[in-house]
């Protein structure tokens, strides 16, 4: 199974959950999702989905200078987001059980 394809479904919920335990910015999001175990993220995108969550209105954003560097833009929920986060794991959590009983009736 493509597994790039279920991610692509499933990628905003996997950054909301990531900001749900803390703020973060881009690429430290894209590393927390791989040690998370979706090593096949790929930075374009998170980054695209960081972009178009706070475009909707989900997240809140603010810059912190670096000593290492260029400033980092971080990202962090706010009301609405922890809404969407909280449906859409609701969603996901239904949707996965429905998938583990199929799994299971067909001894897969």
């Amino acid at each position: 199974m493509d597994t790039s394809q279920l991610l692509k479904g499933v990628l905003d919920l996997a950054v909301l959950a990531v900001l749900d335990e803390r703020d973060g910015y881009g690429y430290d999001i894209v590393r927390r999702l791989r040690e998370a175990g979706l090593e096949e993220v790929g930075d374009a995108s998170v980054y695209g989905t960081l972009r178009r969550l706070f475009k909707a209105g989900v997240l809140t954003s603010y810059v912190v200078a670096s000593g290492e560097g260029p400033h980092r833009k971080y990202y962090g929920l706010n009301d609405a987001g922890r809404g969407l986060y909280a449906s859409s794991a609701k969603t996901w959590a239904s949707f996965a059980a429905t998938m583990a009983s199929l799994l299971e009736k067909g001894n897969a």
